[in-house]
């Protein structure tokens, strides 16, 4: 299968790219067009790498809206073909990928927001990026809004005039930070481009995901009539790709969509802000988050170089505050290097926020013995307290055993919404009870369990109840754990039991 004629074929979406030089505002003015904070902005030349992308909605329009890397080495990106000899250098080589992604947006863009620097004026750097535009898409120059940022009072508007000698009209005035003029500059790209409707994905082949631009809105159906099972249906899973760096993180998601949608590199921290991708596999709708690499020196702040300090700390708390809202991770480690304590740290922080847990032992094409039961007891020997998350052993370079991650993050999604009835319920705590006494914490009495319900789902939630004056010991609330587990799954995700006692709540999870 063609995976680039495929996606173009599933288009449904025109594109808007925005492209400029570095430091002019791309990353401000995407997450103001899109109403997010997805992409990270600062004054650093060259922190948007991978390309933001993201749906607008406009007077009941949609459009896709592209946020391009920083384009700093003018010289290369004016060139039509690669030349290898230049990737000579591992800094360089990301800056080189980063162009030739760039390259590839704006031959599909359906329309180019030009973006200079109000504040800055007309420079070189500007001319010769239109001149470079002019080289390789001389068919599109007509495509081309030339848009004046950072213009924030009449003094500045009156600057703007200068720019107008870049040969592409008269610039359109806006203020990315404050949201001025973008309204006026909306009006005017739904004029230059066809009207969008709200896409419908086509259904997917067996055991091939279907493609989509990242258009979370154009997914939603908001009608009131619409039916709790088309509800469940067009749900999406949200998964953030977590791990240490350079396990393979990105490498996995471009195995897994079958095309380089974001920036692969063995250089760690390559990615430094989270990146979401849509995807409809097996009647679900996916959305992949790749993220910053964590690492211990990312958390200590012991980097020399203070400005990639100051980005990976930022990569890595976005990455963190991501884990909220996603429904399971995918914890990717390196089966070929030892397992550290920045992997049971990433372990610990997915469990303790109650979502579900996939480990990925990528490179699994580097292990000459490949014995996977000998490093499933490995990794849950070191890791206990995810024995419930089931090892994929894959390999992102050959693709081999990747389509099974989306199979296995389905049931640990259907996994993670699994109830039990009051009856049910009650069931199992005669059982429990029937097998293995309870067990006593502090004090002489042996405690009595007097009720047993489930409260929540999304992680499965417990509550049981005992004596006002009793304690129960942590080793039997794990026991029952585990029981639940044998008689009903519940398989990668954590179970939470909360003891009633007094008022007063306690909670264990696993």
């Amino acid at each position: 299968m063609n995976i680039e004629n495929n996606i173009k074929n599933k288009k449904q979406l025109p594109l808007v790219v925005i492209f400029g030089r570095t430091n002019v505002g791309k990353s401000t003015l995407f997450n103001c067009l899109t109403e997010s904070r997805q992409a990270l902005t600062s004054d650093v030349e060259g922190t948007t790498r991978d390309a933001n992308r993201s749906t607008v909605n406009w007077r009941e329009a949609i459009f896709e809206l592209c946020d391009t890397g920083g384009i700093i080495d003018l010289a290369h990106f004016a060139q039509e073909i690669k030349k290898i000899s230049l990737r000579a250098a591992s800094g360089k080589e990301i800056q080189l990928k980063v162009e030739d992604q760039a390259r590839l947006l704006l031959r599909q863009a359906d329309l180019i927001l030009f973006l200079a620097d109000n504040k800055s004026g007309l420079t070189r750097e500007d001319r010769l990026m239109v001149g470079i535009l002019r080289k390789i898409l001389p068919e599109k120059m007509d495509h081309v809004l030339l848009v004046a940022n950072k213009v924030d009072s009449r003094t500045q508007a009156a600057r703007a005039s200068e720019f107008s000698r870049l040969g592409l009209g008269e610039p359109l005035l806006i203020s990315a930070a404050s949201g001025a003029g973008t309204g006026d500059m909306l009006d005017i790209i739904l004029d230059k481009l066809p009207k969008a409707k709200k896409p419908s994905f086509a259904k997917a082949t067996e055991g091939e995901p279907s493609y989509a631009s990242s258009a979370a809105e154009a997914l939603e159906d908001k009608s009131e009539d619409k039916k709790a099972t088309e509800g469940e249906k067009n749900e999406e899973i949200k998964i953030l790709i977590v791990g240490k760096p350079n396990v393979g993180k990105s490498s996995l998601l471009n195995s897994i969509l079958g095309e380089e949608r974001v920036i692969v590199s063995p250089i760690p921290h390559t990615t430094r802000e989270p990146q979401d991708t849509l995807l409809e596999y097996g009647g679900k709708t996916f959305r992949l988050v790749d993220t910053a690499g964590i690492s211990r020196a990312g958390r200590q702040k012991v980097f020399k170089d203070k400005i990639s300090d100051k980005l990976i700390k930022f990569g890595i708390a976005k990455t963190l505050g991501r884990l909220r809202e996603v429904d399971l991770a995918i914890m990717v480690l390196d089966a070929s290097a030892p397992l550290t304590h920045q992997d049971a740290h990433i372990a610990e922080e997915i469990v303790s926020a109650g979502k579900g847990l996939l480990i990925a032992a990528n490179k699994w094409d580097l292990i000459k013995e490949k014995n996977t039961k000998n490093f499933t007891s490995l990794i849950y020997g070191k890791l206990p307290f995810i024995a419930w998350a089931p090892i994929q052993f894959t390999s992102a370079l050959t693709g081999a055993k990747v389509k099974n991650i989306l199979d296995l993050a389905l049931t640990i999604n259907e996994e993670r919404r699994r109830s039990l009835t009051d009856k049910e319920a009650d069931n199992f705590l005669k059982m429990v009870v029937k097998v293995h006494r309870p067990s006593k914490g502090k004090g002489a009495k042996y405690p009595r369990l007097y009720d047993f319900k489930q409260i929540a789902i999304r992680p499965p939630r417990f509550s049981v109840r005992i004596g006002s004056k009793e304690d129960l010991h942590f080793s039997y609330i794990r026991f029952m754990m585990n029981r639940l587990r044998d008689k009903y799954g519940f398989n990668g995700t954590p179970i939470i039991i909360e003891v009633e006692k007094n008022k007063r709540v306690h909670g264990s999870h696993q």
